[in-house]
């Protein structure tokens, strides 16, 4: 039997944590640590964690009962316990969430985002801190805003309440040890809250595209997705790459499946909404209660069915009779969020509320103008918007393309073909006329030199590269028909 305790020394084992987590929280843990009384046996001075407090704390932390767990983070939050002014809670949240941000950014967790393709987090680390800590409640349940909400002392039964109503806390608490300490990250009793807690970023690789959303953000919002679209985004529009159009707006959004919209009116305001259905174009409103309106900033918030009505979800194009353009809750002329066919005009009315979602006036004035927008598909595109039969907007009508040309009108969206990710693109092979499919252009040999043993549908390669089993040159030519 040892006769002293093994312990892990501050200055030694808690070295390793210095990058992945920033020093803050490295701090907060350590205080969490040291605030585990053993049985029998006194800390005293020493700067040491022992081994059995160390363990202690992962599993009160991660496994404990709701009064193991809000002991510690009380402790985390102060190293004194006691009641907590809104302020320390305030400061631990905001540490929380930088922390997460950093260590999957360290740990390469992001899945494809990055802190160079997304917004500055600085912002999205305050928006989420203080959307969290609006739900902070009273035994009275009164909820505190503002400066009062500082200085308001809370006591360990209402931080409880909190973290029980808020899951964020506890799932940022579990990334910080998995990822930062390396410690339990591979083990597979993971949720799929933890999983799904950034989704995989496709479609801006390699495109030079700084999202609208920052990370902070997106792990909010996706949060609030149906279970089974938390998994992936995908960039089906951006203002920047396709341009200000709303007949380009409709061809990357329609029937693609679930999608997010945001837009940054002129004033730098952020918000959106999630359509919970494909897209169509049609004078009816659509989708379902599942839809929701959003705010990114000056405010992070989500604001999800009232049940008022069924106005969820609106598109139409090239009606007289009825409203044209982008909309969601409210009603005709009056929507949470509408975006003009008269592309970069938009309102948000809601005087005092949208009755569809309860939200508040998203842009900075009522009618705004539009600075940027982008629309993300969410979960599994629909097997209607697959690669099988996809055709670029371009090949949509190539009698009427062939019309304009004649009148002497130039293809003004020539050359704005999609690319595909490396991991997407495969060559497609149509045996009967021998046409190959090379992401989204269409190539055959100029000689018959092909082996057909080595050429066959789904053969994986990347775009630009000539097929296995072709010989001599390849030239692009029109889709077949």
């Amino acid at each position: 039997m040892k006769q002293h305790n093994e312990v892990v020394g501050l200055s030694r084992e808690w070295a390793h944590t210095r990058e992945p987590l920033p020093e803050p929280m490295t701090a907060r843990l350590y205080n969490g640590m040291k605030s585990i009384d053993l049985p029998g046996k006194s800390s005293g001075l020493s700067q040491q964690i022992a081994k059995e407090q160390f363990v202690i704390f992962m599993s009160n932390l991660l496994k404990g009962n709701a009064d193991e767990k809000i002991s510690i983070i009380m402790r985390m939050i102060s190293k004194t316990g006691g009641p907590l002014k809104g302020k320390q809670i305030q400061e631990f949240t905001e540490d929380l969430i930088t922390s997460v941000v950093h260590v999957l950014s360290y740990r390469k967790e992001l899945k494809g985002w990055s802190l160079e393709n997304t917004r500055d987090s600085s912002s999205g680390v305050k928006a989420l801190a203080s959307e969290l800590l609006s739900e902070l409640k009273l035994p009275d349940g009164t909820k505190p805003v503002g400066s009062q909400l500082l200085e308001t002392n809370f006591d360990q039964s209402v931080i409880e309440d909190w973290v029980y109503r808020v899951p964020q806390i506890s799932v940022f608490l579990s990334v910080v040890i998995r990822q930062g300490l390396q410690v339990l990250h591979s083990l597979p009793d993971q949720t799929n809250d933890i999983l799904n807690l950034v989704p995989h970023c496709k479609g801006i690789k390699g495109r030079g595209v700084v999202s609208l959303f920052d990370i902070p953000a997106i792990i909010y919002i996706n949060s609030h997705l149906p279970a089974e679209m938390q998994h992936k985004w995908q960039l089906l529009f951006s203002s920047r790459l396709h341009g200000e159009s709303f007949s380009q707006l409709c061809a990357h959004i329609v029937n693609k499946g679930p999608c997010l919209v945001i837009i940054r009116d002129l004033d730098g305001f952020l918000f959106g909404g999630f359509a919970s259905h494909s897209w169509e174009v049609k004078p009816q409103f659509q989708g379902d209660n599942r839809c929701f309106l959003f705010s990114v900033f000056p405010t992070l918030a989500v604001y999800t069915y009232t049940g008022y009505n069924d106005h969820y979800m609106y598109l139409n194009h090239g009606q007289q009779t009825m409203p044209n353009g982008l909309g969601m809750g409210g009603q005709h002329g009056y929507f949470g969020l509408w975006i003009d066919s008269d592309y970069g005009k938009g309102h948000s009315k809601a005087k005092p509320r949208c009755t569809t979602y309860n939200s508040p006036q998203l842009s900075a004035k009522e009618d705004f103008t539009l600075d940027a927008m982008e629309v993300w598909a969410v979960g599994d595109a629909p097997e209607s918007a697959g690669r099988k039969g996809k055709k670029s907007i371009l090949d949509v009508d190539p009698q009427a393309q062939a019309l304009l040309e004649m009148a002497g009108k130039s293809r003004q969206s020539e050359g704005l073909r999609e690319p595909m990710e490396e991991d997407e693109a495969v060559y497609h092979v149509f045996p009967k006329c021998r046409w190959i499919r090379s992401g989204q252009c269409y190539i055959k040999p100029n000689t018959i030199k092909l082996n057909p043993a080595t050429l066959s549908q789904g053969t994986a390669a990347k775009p630009g590269v000539q097929p296995p089993g072709s010989k001599g040159q390849i030239k692009a030519l029109p889709a077949p028909g």
